[in-house]
Protein backbone atom coordinates (compact mmCIF):
# COMPACT_ATOMS: atom_id res chain seq x y z
CA UNK A 1 0.00 0.00 0.00
CA UNK A 2 1.59 3.29 -0.93
CA UNK A 3 2.03 5.58 1.97
CA UNK A 4 0.47 8.54 -0.11
CA UNK A 5 -1.20 10.69 2.25
CA UNK A 6 1.42 13.50 2.52
CA UNK A 7 2.81 12.87 -0.80
CA UNK A 8 2.13 15.81 -2.52
CA UNK A 9 2.18 14.93 -6.18
CA UNK A 10 -0.34 12.18 -5.08
CA UNK A 11 -2.54 14.88 -3.50
CA UNK A 12 -2.38 17.17 -6.30
CA UNK A 13 -3.00 14.13 -8.72
CA UNK A 14 -6.44 13.57 -6.87
CA UNK A 15 -7.31 16.88 -7.01
CA UNK A 16 -7.48 17.33 -10.59
CA UNK A 17 -8.65 14.24 -11.06
CA UNK A 18 -12.16 15.84 -8.87
CA UNK A 19 -11.65 18.66 -10.19
CA UNK A 20 -12.19 17.34 -13.30
CA UNK A 21 -15.47 15.76 -12.36
CA UNK A 22 -16.76 18.66 -9.75
CA UNK A 23 -19.45 19.79 -12.71
CA UNK A 24 -20.93 16.00 -13.06
CA UNK A 25 -23.91 14.87 -11.44
CA UNK A 26 -23.28 12.15 -9.04
CA UNK A 27 -19.53 12.36 -10.00
CA UNK A 28 -18.39 9.24 -7.59
CA UNK A 29 -18.19 6.66 -9.93
CA UNK A 30 -16.34 8.82 -12.71
CA UNK A 31 -13.73 9.60 -9.86
CA UNK A 32 -13.33 6.13 -9.03
CA UNK A 33 -12.97 5.37 -12.33
CA UNK A 34 -9.79 7.90 -13.07
CA UNK A 35 -8.20 6.88 -9.66
CA UNK A 36 -8.25 3.59 -10.75
CA UNK A 37 -6.89 4.26 -13.92
CA UNK A 38 -4.43 6.24 -12.46
CA UNK A 39 -2.98 3.96 -10.10
CA UNK A 40 -4.42 0.78 -10.51
CA UNK A 41 -6.50 0.26 -7.84
CA UNK A 42 -8.52 2.87 -5.14
CA UNK A 43 -5.83 3.76 -2.79
CA UNK A 44 -7.21 3.88 1.13
CA UNK A 45 -5.45 7.11 1.16
CA UNK A 46 -7.57 8.91 -1.16
CA UNK A 47 -10.78 8.10 0.26
CA UNK A 48 -11.39 9.49 3.08
CA UNK A 49 -10.00 12.85 0.82
CA UNK A 50 -12.74 11.96 -1.84
CA UNK A 51 -15.17 11.30 1.11
CA UNK A 52 -14.90 15.13 2.07
CA UNK A 53 -14.72 16.53 -1.33
CA UNK A 54 -17.81 15.17 -2.39
CA UNK A 55 -19.79 15.82 1.28
CA UNK A 56 -19.61 12.30 1.83
CA UNK A 57 -18.53 9.81 4.67
CA UNK A 58 -15.69 7.51 4.47
CA UNK A 59 -17.95 4.96 4.78
CA UNK A 60 -19.91 5.80 1.75
CA UNK A 61 -17.31 5.83 -0.20
CA UNK A 62 -15.53 2.46 1.26
CA UNK A 63 -19.23 1.10 0.14
CA UNK A 64 -18.77 1.79 -3.24
CA UNK A 65 -15.28 0.25 -3.67
CA UNK A 66 -16.23 -2.69 -1.99
CA UNK A 67 -19.57 -2.80 -4.03
CA UNK A 68 -18.74 -2.88 -7.29
CA UNK A 69 -16.25 -5.92 -8.77
CA UNK A 70 -14.63 -2.86 -11.32
CA UNK A 71 -13.05 -1.11 -8.02
CA UNK A 72 -9.95 -2.80 -6.17
CA UNK A 73 -8.53 -0.96 -2.72
CA UNK A 74 -5.17 -2.57 -3.80
CA UNK A 75 -2.33 -3.27 -6.37
CA UNK A 76 -3.49 -5.75 -9.14
CA UNK A 77 -1.57 -7.28 -11.93
CA UNK A 78 -1.80 -5.73 -15.39
CA UNK A 79 -4.75 -8.50 -15.98
CA UNK A 80 -7.62 -9.46 -13.55
CA UNK A 81 -9.35 -12.75 -14.12
CA UNK A 82 -12.80 -12.67 -12.86
CA UNK A 83 -14.71 -16.25 -11.72
CA UNK A 84 -18.23 -15.51 -11.51
CA UNK A 85 -19.42 -16.66 -7.96
CA UNK A 86 -22.97 -16.20 -7.94
CA UNK A 87 -25.45 -18.64 -7.11
CA UNK A 88 -26.84 -19.44 -11.30
CA UNK A 89 -22.64 -20.22 -12.01
CA UNK A 90 -22.33 -22.00 -8.95
CA UNK A 91 -25.28 -24.68 -10.06
CA UNK A 92 -23.26 -25.32 -13.31
CA UNK A 93 -19.91 -26.06 -11.98
CA UNK A 94 -18.12 -22.79 -10.82
CA UNK A 95 -17.06 -24.12 -7.76
CA UNK A 96 -15.29 -26.35 -9.39
CA UNK A 97 -14.09 -24.36 -12.10
CA UNK A 98 -12.75 -21.89 -9.15
CA UNK A 99 -10.89 -25.02 -7.14
CA UNK A 100 -9.37 -25.99 -10.85
CA UNK A 101 -8.16 -22.52 -11.87
CA UNK A 102 -6.80 -21.87 -8.39
CA UNK A 103 -4.88 -24.82 -8.67
CA UNK A 104 -2.98 -24.08 -11.90
CA UNK A 105 -2.33 -20.55 -11.40
CA UNK A 106 -0.93 -21.64 -7.89
CA UNK A 107 -2.77 -18.65 -6.45
CA UNK A 108 -5.83 -17.87 -4.54
CA UNK A 109 -8.78 -15.05 -4.48
CA UNK A 110 -7.40 -11.75 -4.60
CA UNK A 111 -3.62 -13.16 -4.60
CA UNK A 112 -1.47 -12.90 -8.54
CA UNK A 113 0.17 -15.62 -10.17
CA UNK A 114 4.15 -15.54 -9.46
CA UNK A 115 4.97 -13.81 -12.93
CA UNK A 116 3.47 -11.23 -11.69
CA UNK A 117 1.40 -11.26 -14.54
CA UNK A 118 -2.43 -12.26 -13.48
CA UNK A 119 -4.92 -11.29 -10.35
CA UNK A 120 -7.56 -13.67 -9.67
CA UNK A 121 -10.47 -12.05 -8.17
CA UNK A 122 -14.43 -13.60 -7.31
CA UNK A 123 -17.33 -11.90 -8.99
CA UNK A 124 -20.81 -12.02 -7.82
CA UNK A 125 -22.67 -12.11 -11.37
CA UNK A 126 -21.07 -11.06 -14.93
CA UNK A 127 -24.66 -11.07 -16.31
CA UNK A 128 -23.84 -14.68 -18.56
CA UNK A 129 -26.56 -16.63 -16.20
CA UNK A 130 -27.81 -18.50 -19.07
CA UNK A 131 -24.36 -19.63 -20.12
CA UNK A 132 -23.03 -20.29 -16.82
CA UNK A 133 -20.17 -20.93 -15.16
CA UNK A 134 -18.99 -17.62 -16.52
CA UNK A 135 -15.53 -15.78 -16.25
CA UNK A 136 -13.92 -12.47 -17.63
CA UNK A 137 -10.44 -11.55 -18.03
CA UNK A 138 -9.90 -7.76 -18.81
CA UNK A 139 -13.05 -6.62 -20.76
CA UNK A 140 -13.03 -9.83 -22.65
CA UNK A 141 -16.34 -12.07 -21.19
CA UNK A 142 -16.82 -15.76 -21.30
CA UNK A 143 -19.21 -18.41 -20.79
CA UNK A 144 -19.47 -21.88 -20.71
CA UNK A 145 -16.48 -21.12 -19.09
CA UNK A 146 -13.76 -24.04 -18.54
CA UNK A 147 -10.41 -24.54 -17.24
CA UNK A 148 -9.44 -25.32 -20.85
CA UNK A 149 -10.47 -21.28 -21.78
CA UNK A 150 -8.95 -20.14 -19.02
CA UNK A 151 -5.78 -21.84 -19.49
CA UNK A 152 -5.49 -20.45 -22.54
CA UNK A 153 -6.54 -17.17 -21.57
CA UNK A 154 -3.84 -17.03 -19.28
CA UNK A 155 -1.25 -18.22 -21.65
CA UNK A 156 -2.24 -15.68 -23.93
CA UNK A 157 -1.75 -12.55 -21.65
CA UNK A 158 2.01 -14.11 -20.21
CA UNK A 159 2.98 -14.54 -23.56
Amino acid sequence: MMSAVNDAEFNERLQAIIASHADQEGPLLPILHSVQAEWGYVPEEAQPILASALGMTRAEVYGVVSFYHDFRDHPAAPHVLRLCRAEACQSMGADELADQVREALGIDWHETTADGKITLEPVFCLGLCASCPSAQLDQRLVGRASLEKVRRWAEGVRA
